[in-house]
């Protein structure tokens, strides 16, 4: 997971009405803490378990190219993932997530990763089309307001880019959706958030006719991680 967050009560009041059972969006406050704990003990927990997705992510960008923007970079581990043909940009909410990050691109090791900072993903200071690829890993379910990243997302992206995202969605039926919904309301304070739809993801779509859906992917070995990529269709001459 990385962090990401705040917005206002307009970006609230056009989330869409998803018919499935669904906690509060996550507030900029509360995850800005729960990542600040994580820091210290984020690489040795949470890298492994999160290991399959982010190289998913990671592929998915790499077969795009040119310039990356991982939104949510955390503390960099996904930077063994992309190859020195791209050009990374990273940004975080969580300044001691960063340092960890900064860490790591300052061994030298990583001459892909051109910038890190710390950033609100729901207002990238990017330009229009600054980017062939937007990736999000573990990050738009936890976001303040996940439909106000998304459209940032698709503006920061060239048309032609993609915009990848790699999360864990909620199951909706059956006894895997009750339990996520139980475990949801004891994790909000460790910026957790195990239950999201993808009907929601689908809905901020209907928004946006120039972004394509081109993949939904359940990823082995056991399809609790979903790869979804988005690509911006150019715009039409006239």
């Amino acid at each position: 997971m990385k962090s990401a967050a705040t917005s206002g009560t307009a970006d609230r009041d056009r989330t869409p009405s998803i018919a499935v059972h669904s906690t509060a969006d996550l507030e900029h406050h509360m995850v800005e803490k729960a990542y600040a704990r994580w820091a210290p003990v984020y690489d040795a927990i949470i890298g492994p378990v999160f290991l399959a997705g982010r190289r998913a992510a990671a592929q998915a960008a790499g077969r795009v190219g040119g310039r990356i923007l991982e939104i949510g970079v955390g503390t960099g581990l996904s930077f063994p993932d992309y190859d020195a043909s791209t050009e990374i940009t990273g940004i975080d909410l969580s300044e001691p997530m960063l340092e960890k990050a900064r860490q790591k691109a300052g061994t030298g090791r990583f001459p892909q990763v051109k910038a890190l900072a710390q950033m609100d993903a729901h207002d990238l200071a990017f330009p229009d089309s600054s980017f062939d690829c937007v990736v999000a890993q573990f990050v738009i379910t936890l976001v303040q307001s996940p439909e106000r990243v998304l459209d940032e997302c698709a503006r920061v992206v060239r048309p032609g880019g993609e915009v990848v995202l790699v999360n864990h969605l909620y199951s909706e039926t059956g006894v895997a959706a009750a339990v996520e919904r139980w475990f949801a309301r004891r994790t909000r304070h460790l910026g957790l958030r195990p239950e999201f739809p993808f009907a929601r993801i689908a809905a901020w779509r209907e928004t946006r006719p120039e972004m394509t859906l081109v993949e939904r992917t359940a990823l082995k070995p056991f399809g609790v991680y979903t790869l979804i990529r988005f690509r911006k269709e150019p715009v039409a001459s006239v």
